[in-house]
């Protein structure tokens, strides 16, 4: 019954907002105007980024130049924060609302790849940046800017704040911001993701919990006195197997997926160690932590059978986004205000060559605008640390078109089309539905209060506390070196 009257309550407010359309306004004229003004340096810092590649907290070139366009706009920088180097906030302003936006800019190994619709790395073994984090960061700053501009001539009051936030890909930056507090005091807070459609993003995501396996047994001759070896390999086959028939015993919106890091080196020896990364994931965080507890006793089981000793290590955990339907319609309302992305032939030429490079039907790039979807209870995809922010404060959140239909994503197809013009232009897009959104919030206190209310009827009374390790993030020591604030 609390669950009805709490969907009923939302239901209400997600109604009254959506009455209220979005029409043009001097500051949406207004913002439109600056990130056309600054359209050429946010595509040049993509560019920038999506060159230099850089993997999950080691993203210092990445985050440099982010930081040090927001302090040529007149923000108040902050680098080094959360114990990440590579980590930022920079903040305009005075006063509330404080209304954030999220920027992300790290890389995925093994994923380089030139500007060409077939695949061919510009670097073999490189990274690149096949989920679009080049054009993420960029557009939120541009957002950000347009804003400033605004709170500095006068027209809006309050504070806008940039977070640059390392690390989504694998370590989840976002958790340690969350730990430290640095989120706590936001009204509201933004967010986008490349994709392929155009869609106020009004669903949740997938918890999950990473963690790593050891097993340490003893090594000998594999042929001449194997009865003197306890393998940890074989611990580590017990593991797997224990995994997969668990599969059967859960629910199917749980997804368990895991990598063998280490298991031996060469034949003719009994392994003495082995080593194996496993990601759980489930449609909520209280779900997953109850399934973590079931395989760490199939780990201490795989250890006994093979009678050698294992050590479970918690990398990090993340929460299942927490939707907010009131800031969707807005953000749905300025989509349509804003209209599609139009195309070039020769973009659309691009887009199907993609297509045919990864075997999907030849349907070209959509630039429409999706109509806002229902939320669904159960969401399929992947996870983000977003949703961490998202228990927080209300988030609102965006896809804009940066590839075909039907891409791949995590793959050279995305890094193909963020360093061209079809990501360009989403870029471009995405700074421009946010901005015109973040006027709203700013500019309606009833708007922002619709948001919230929504928010605590979501969020209810559970006890949100970040899924992390005891001590500080797990900064290379090349980059440790940086040094911090």
């Amino acid at each position: 019954m609390k669950r009805l009257s709490i969907l009923v309550a939302i239901t209400l407010i997600c109604t009254c907002s959506s009455a209220l359309l979005s029409q043009w306004t001097d500051n949406k004229n207004a913002v439109i105007a600056s990130i056309d003004n600054h359209s050429s340096e946010l595509i040049a810092l993509s560019d920038s980024i999506w060159k230099y590649a850089e993997v999950a907290l080691e993203e210092v070139k990445s985050a440099g130049i982010l930081a040090d366009y927001a302090e040529k706009q007149g923000f108040d920088v902050r680098r080094g924060v959360a114990g990440m180097p590579t980590a930022f906030i920079a903040s305009y302003g005075n006063g509330e609302p404080i209304i954030g936006i999220l920027g992300e800019f790290d890389a995925l190994p093994g994923l380089s790849q030139k500007t060409e619709p077939a695949k061919d790395p510009l670097k073999p073994g490189a990274a690149g940046h096949g989920c679009g984090h080049n054009m993420f960061g960029a557009a939120s700053l541009g957002a950000a800017v347009a804003i400033k501009e605004l709170i500095e001539s006068g027209d809006i009051e309050g504070t806008v704040r940039f977070y640059g936030t390392p690390a989504e890909e694998t370590l989840f930056g976002k958790l340690y911001f969350a730990r430290d507090g640095l989120l706590d005091d936001l009204s509201v807070c933004f967010d986008w993701h490349p994709s392929a459609r155009i869609e106020a993003d009004v669903q949740s995501s997938k918890a999950l919990v990473d963690f790593t396996v050891e097993f340490h047994g003893q090594a000998a001759h594999a042929s001449g006195d194997p009865w003197n070896g306890r393998s940890a390999l074989d611990a580590l086959e017990f593991y797997t197997q224990g995994l997969n028939y668990q599969r059967e015993h859960m629910k199917p919106t749980v997804r368990i997926h895991y990598q063998i890091m280490n298991g031996g080196e060469v034949v003719n020896v009994v392994p003495d160690y082995a080593r194996i990364w496993t990601r759980l994931r489930d449609s909520k965080a209280g779900d997953v932590l109850v399934h973590w507890e079931r395989l760490k006793q199939i780990a201490e089981g795989a250890a006994m059978m093979a009678n050698v000793d294992y050590e479970i290590k918690l990398i990090s955990g993340l929460h299942e986004v927490v939707p907010n339907r009131t800031g969707g319609a807005r953000m749905q309302a300025n989509l349509e205000l804003l209209g599609p992305i139009e195309y070039s032939e020769e973009e659309g030429v691009f887009a199907r060559g993609i297509q045919e490079s990864t075997g999907k039907p030849k349907t070209g790039i959509r630039g429409e605008i999706k109509p806002l979807k229902e939320t669904a209870e159960h969401p399929n995809g992947g996870s983000t640390d977003v949703g961490d922010v998202s228990w927080l404060v209300p988030e609102v959140r965006l896809r804009v078109t940066t590839a075909p239909e039907d891409t791949p994503w995590h793959s050279w197809a995305v890094v193909a089309c963020g360093g061209m013009s079809i990501g360009h232009k989403g870029l471009v897009y995405a700074a421009k539905a946010l901005a015109m959104t973040m006027t709203d919030v700013f500019e309606s206190e009833d708007l922002r209060m619709e948001m919230r209310e929504e928010w605590k009827l979501r969020v209810d009374d559970y006890d949100y506390k970040p899924i992390l390790p005891e001590g500080p993030p797990p900064v290379p020591e090349h980059i440790l070196e940086l040094g911090q604030d």
